[in-house]
């Protein structure tokens, strides 16, 4: 975590200094002219500035995560490259401009003082906004080429505090900073990490698709380097060097840390002050012989400490066995020997030329102890399982072609180690049968309701409409697991106004929230009428539609906890009440289309996690209780809103664990291709 925090923390350092220094400065001259009534505006415009970056920051998080695994790794790529011309370009106008930065504030700050309020908020908005829109995009950029979010987040959190720190130290002072040097070596620092970055962004583009040579490889040390030891981890973290990397990438790093540092050196001579004339002579300055020896050393001193590193642990440890993948059944697991109980790590090397994915088993039950998917041709990956006594071999199953399974070893001593009995596809089919029934009859069930809801706005019964939208909303909100096959016609029927042009009042806004929204905000029978008639002919048209329609059967265990990710995202916010306040009665309705998808697929998982299964139910209880204590006898809701803080976050924490407790289900019911 904390070598994945330095580069964020460089970067809120600096993004955090140069918007204090505008800031501070701006509140130095309103308070020295005596007009500190003016100081709201620029704390309006920091404030508007730190929410938007915020907001940068959920669509770039938000966007990924609706997006499939190819396009992740594209659009990654991409905001990578980004990142990498901001930061450039930011590490050269500040080289630039740090020796009068603080002139060229001043005369900005005198300027909008004079042309009024609106001038003083843009101006400190845009002073805190462009920094605050370039960090949330290295943030994101390197959380994600770090795989967490918690260092990244800490070290940029502790930059932005240093930074108002200094900065308020220069505001009172109390503190001297040469900002030209500061900028500088930051700067070089700044440069070694973009070409990480960029190494990291070309390489997310040819595992997205976009650019190809993505199985050339430049190195792949991997069979002698442990990539999951803590000085690799270093590396990575810090400077996004990997174990493997292919020619694109080594290429662009050297040409973007050779290209860019060398401008970025010889342009200190320009900005630097001129000295008097002297004698020329043939050999270098010694200010130039220092303009290089900051740059050289954050170049060489990581490569020689690493190799002094590897040299005194000698590489990856000596219980990482190297083990073939193939499709030939002899090279299959060849290099496998019989293991000591315990936790092991191998690393396997796919020496064939297809991509395989590769299992650890158990031969006469295929248990799975642990896998690998998607290994490349001339690649290598770790793999760590516990091993303990009984019997062992490796499964080898190229993209296209056969599984074929090496020879296999008893291991004696050792506790009995639990194994994950594969799923096969035929393993779903009774589940997912049985499932489509439940939706197909809830269906016909939603179809009633939503014309009962018609007959009462034609008869102009507001009244008696509000009761049956609940009832039918509810009954839709119970389907949450065939949401995914429903195609267009769940944005028909439970479509949100969010991101509509006109939102509530756009043309598009239709189905369950369009009457909540009427039904709870005055609306006539005469405006409701076509709302509710086009609703019944959709939920009639999504059950014509929904038998002939796809249902992956591994979409099952993903919306064991989809569903109520949903409903902690959306419903327990009340980010979708349109005025009915019945958040909570979705959510009941919700946590009931899980029990039924757990029902269907108990059968599977109870051998598999017995223990797991009974947490899950009681977690389950537990977000029963707490919903009904919400639910009054009159049958209506308490809004989401007016519960008390102490309730909100206990009924927010019992569906957060029972998230956790359902996480496993999906890993545990995936189809595997070991049997």
């Amino acid at each position: 975590m904390w070598d994945d925090a330095f580069p964020s923390f460089l970067i809120g350092l600096r993004e955090g200094l140069e918007a204090g220094l505008i800031v501070s400065i701006l509140v130095a001259t309103l308070v020295r002219s005596d007009q500190k009534s003016r100081l709201p505006q620029v704390w309006t415009g920091v404030l508007a500035a730190i929410a938007l970056a915020l907001s940068f920051g959920a669509v770039l998080t938000f966007t990924a995560a609706n997006l499939s695994g190819t396009a992740q790794e594209a659009f990654g790529g991409t905001l990578s490259l980004i990142a990498v011309a901001f930061v450039t370009a930011m590490v050269f106008w500040m080289r630039r401009s740090a020796r009068n930065l603080s002139s060229e504030i001043r005369e900005k700050v005198a300027a909008a003082l004079t042309m009024g309020g609106g001038v003083l908020v843009l101006t400190s908005f845009l002073a805190v906004g462009r920094e605050g829109l370039e960090t949330s995009l290295f943030l994101w950029t390197t959380a994600r080429s770090a795989g967490e979010s918690t260092g990244p987040a800490i070290g940029a959190s502790v930059g932005l505090v240093l930074a108002a720190v200094l900065c308020w130290g220069l505001y009172r002072r109390v503190l001297k900073i040469n900002l030209t040097r500061f900028f500088t070596y930051t700067g070089m620092v700044l440069i070694v990490i973009a070409a990480g970055v960029l190494s990291y962004g070309l390489r997310d583009l040819q595992e997205g698709g976009v650019l190809g040579g993505g199985h050339s490889y430049a190195f792949d040390l991997s069979g002698s380097l442990d990539a999951g030891s803590w000085y690799a981890t270093l590396v990575q973290g810090v400077l996004n060097i990997t174990v493997t990397m292919t020619w694109l990438q080594v290429v662009a790093y050297l040409g973007y840390l050779a290209v860019v540092m060398t401008l970025f050196v010889q342009g200190l001579r320009a900005t630097a002050p001129k000295p008097a004339p002297v004698e020329a002579k043939a050999e270098a300055s010694p200010s130039t012989r220092n303009r290089w020896l900051l740059p050289a050393a954050l170049v060489t001193v990581p490569a020689v400490v690493a190799v002094a590193v590897i040299a005194a642990s000698g590489g990856k440890p000596a219980t990482a066995a190297t083990v073939a993948v193939s499709d030939d059944k002899n090279e299959c697991g060849k290099g496998f020997s019989t293991p000591q109980p315990g936790q092991q790590t191998f690393q396997m090397h796919n020496t064939g030329g297809k991509t395989s994915e590769v299992y650890l088993v158990n031969p006469s039950t295929n248990a799975v102890y642990g896998e690998i998917e998607g290994l490349a041709p001339g690649t290598t990956r770790p793999l760590t399982a516990t091993i303990g006594s009984g019997d062992y071999a490796w499964r080898c199953v190229p993209t296209g072609g056969d599984a074929v399974t090496s020879a296999a070893v008893h291991v004696s001593g050792g506790a009995a180690v639990k194994a994950v009995a594969p799923v096969s596809e035929d393993d779903l089919k009774a589940p997912l049968a049985a499932y489509k029934a439940y939706v197909q009859s809830g269906l016909a069930t939603l179809l009633t309701q939503t014309q009962k809801l018609q007959a009462d706005l034609a008869a102009g019964d507001l009244a008696t409409a509000r009761t049956d939208w609940l009832t039918a909303h509810l009954q839709y909100s119970s389907l949450g697991a065939a949401y995914g096959t429903f195609a267009d016609f769940d944005k028909k029927i439970n479509g949100r106004a969010d991101g509509l042009p006109d939102g509530v009042n756009d043309k598009d806004f239709s189905g369950f929230h369009r009457l909540e929204y009427g039904l709870w905000h005055n609306q006539g029978p005469a405006e409701l009428a076509p709302v509710a008639d086009q609703l019944s002919n959709d939920v009639d048209g999504l059950g014509k539609a929904f038998p002939t329609q796809d249902f992956d059967p591994t979409d099952l265990p993903l919306r064991t906890h989809e569903i109520l990710e949903n409903s902690l995202q959306f419903e327990l916010t009340a980010d979708t009440d349109e005025g009915s306040g019945t958040n909570l009665a979705t959510v009941q309705a919700n946590l009931a289309g899980t029990q039924e998808l757990l029902t269907v697929l108990q059968p599977l998982i109870q051998p598999r996690d017995a223990d797991g299964l009974t947490t899950v139910n009681a977690d389950i209880a537990r977000v029963t209780a707490l919903l009904a204590a919400a639910h009054h006898a009159d049958g209506s809701w308490t809004p989401v809103q007016q519960l008390d803080a102490a309730t909100r976050a206990q009924l927010n924490g019992a569906t957060g664990q029972l998230l956790e407790d359902l996480a496993p289900v999906p890993d545990l019911l995936e189809i595997r291709k070991s049997a």
